[in-house]
C-alpha cells in the first residue's frame, strides 16, 4: 500500500483509474493500491459449505426463542452473537458429514425421516424438483446432492442446497445449469440433527 498526497492533483480521490490502481482511504489517509478482482471459487466443497450457511441463515429467524435459547452458553464462550455460534456450530458438524440441529448440542434422537420421491423435471437450463415425503417427514429440511455422474456418493462437497422442510410436495428448481444430464439424491433431516435415509438416485435432463 502506497500513501499518497493530493492524488490526481487534488487533496482526495477515489476508485479505480485505468483497471490498474485504486484510490481510497483508510484512517484518514490516502493510499493507491493495484487493482484486485477478488477469485469467486465455486469448488465443490466451498458450494456445499455456501449451501448449508444459507440455509443456516434462513433458519434462524423462524426459530423459536426454546432453541434460540440454547446458544447463549456457546456464544459468550466464543465472544459473538447466538446467531454466529449456531452457524458456527452446525458448519463445523457438517464439515464431519453430519447434519444441522436447531438447538445446542445435537441429541440426533427422534425417527429417522424416510427416503422421499422426487419427481425431476427437465427444462431450458434448469431442473425442477417437486420432493414428496416419505412414510416419516422430517421437520427441518431436505438435503439435495447432485452429480452429473451417475453412481456418485453423496458428501458435503457435492451438497447443491438445503431446502426448509414445508409441507409435501416441496419444489427446489435447481439452476443455471448447461445441458446435460443431472443425478440426484436426497434425503430429510430432524431438528436434532438427525439424518434421514437418502432416496434412490433419480435423474433429468437440463436443455
Amino acid at each position: 500500500m502506497v500513501k499518497v498526497y493530493g492524488p490526481m492533483m487534488s487533496m482526495d480521490a477515489s476508485g479505480t483509474l485505468a483497471k490498474a490502481a485504486t484510490f481510497s482511504k483508510w484512517k484518514g489517509r490516502n493510499y493507491v493500491r493495484q487493482r484486485v478482482i477478488p477469485a469467486n471459487p465455486k469448488s465443490g466443497p466451498q458450494t456445499g459449505m455456501r449451501s448449508m450457511l444459507k440455509f443456516l441463515s434462513q433458519k434462524w429467524a423462524s426459530l423459536g426463542a426454546g432453541p434460540k435459547a440454547t446458544w447463549v452458553i456457546r456464544a459468550a464462550s466464543m465472544v459473538v452473537s447466538p446467531f454466529n455460534a449456531f452457524c458456527s456450530y452446525n458448519q463445523s458438524r457438517w464439515r464431519q458429514f453430519k447434519a444441522p440441529t436447531d438447538s445446542d448440542p445435537a441429541t440426533e434422537l427422534g425417527v429417522v425421516p424416510a427416503a422421499p420421491t422426487t419427481t425431476p423435471t427437465g427444462g431450458v437450463h434448469q431442473i425442477s424438483l417437486s420432493i414428496a415425503d416419505g412414510a416419516q417427514a422430517p421437520d427441518f429440511g431436505w438435503l439435495i446432492y447432485a452429480s452429473t455422474v451417475t453412481g456418485f456418493v453423496p458428501g458435503y462437497d457435492n451438497l447443491i442446497a438445503v431446502v426448509p422442510y414445508t409441507a409435501t410436495p416441496t419444489v427446489y428448481v435447481h439452476a443455471p445449469l448447461v445441458a446435460d444430464d443431472y443425478y440426484y439424491r436426497i434425503g430429510g433431516v430432524m431438528k436434532t440433527g438427525l439424518k434421514g435415509t437418502l432416496e434412490v438416485q433419480r435423474t433429468a435432463a437440463a436443455t
